[in-house]
């Protein structure tokens, strides 16, 4: 961050991309007595900014005990990820429903962007400087996904569970090898391939199968 004072939105949003990118190990200490000097502010700024993160769930908070960078875990992972397909199924369907063809071409648009930007990820020796880039896009594609449905709260609430995800994610595969984006790729191709095509049935299917690595895993795990 540059020297000198800046905003609390400032703040939040580093705190939040470090929070989502692994700025921050699993269950690791947050001290506003300390980072407080990293952005030039107050203690208590920093400390106002970590009780809203912990609001969205990716801060974990305890009186007495101060914060903490929010711990993973497979079945945290899956419960999410559970969440998440009823949400995004729910709320992609409401879009293909309202949305045309402008809908349609944002959708195509924020996956043509994304698309890049995995390709280039599934190619690269070093994939760290790619985690920020990619998180940011692949939310783009999803909340587009959702723009249409005319149903703020749950545009609300996907939010704050498509972050709390994502840092599940990066803390438990944190060395993704390429096969792995390859495989997204053509999820993300699925769902907008039955977007377009106004299919219910095959969207709400390819929603749940762009998570089924996660929420099956974790179920044949507890069994």
């Amino acid at each position: 961050m540059p020297d000198g004072r800046i905003g609390t939105p400032e703040i939040y949003a580093d705190l939040q991309h470090r929070l989502l990118t692994g700025g921050f190990a699993p269950g690791a200490k947050l001290m506003p007595s300390s980072l407080h000097q990293e952005y030039g502010c107050s203690a208590n700024t920093v400390r106002d900014v970590l009780l809203q993160l912990s609001k969205i769930g990716l801060v974990d908070f305890e009186i007495q005990r101060g914060f903490r960078a929010r711990q993973v875990s497979v079945q945290k992972r899956a419960e999410i990820a559970r969440f998440r397909v009823l949400l995004e199924q729910e709320g992609a369907v409401a879009s293909m429903r309202n949305g045309g063809i402008s809908w349609e071409a944002a959708l195509a648009a924020a996956h043509h962007r994304l698309m890049h930007i995995e390709q280039q990820f599934a190619r690269a020796e070093d994939r760290i400087p790619f985690v920020g880039i990619w998180s940011d896009a692949e939310l783009a594609f999803h909340r587009t996904l959702l723009s249409e449905c005319r149903l703020p709260p749950l545009l609300e609430t996907f939010d704050n569970v498509y972050m709390q995800f994502r840092q599940q994610m990066v803390g438990l595969e944190s060395h993704c090898v390429p096969s792995y984006f390859n495989r997204i790729i053509h999820e993300h191709q699925a769902i907008v391939d039955a977007a377009t095509d106004k299919d219910e049935a095959a969207l709400r299917a390819a929603i749940h199968a762009h998570q089924a690595r996660h929420t099956d895993r974790a179920f044949s795990e507890d069994r």
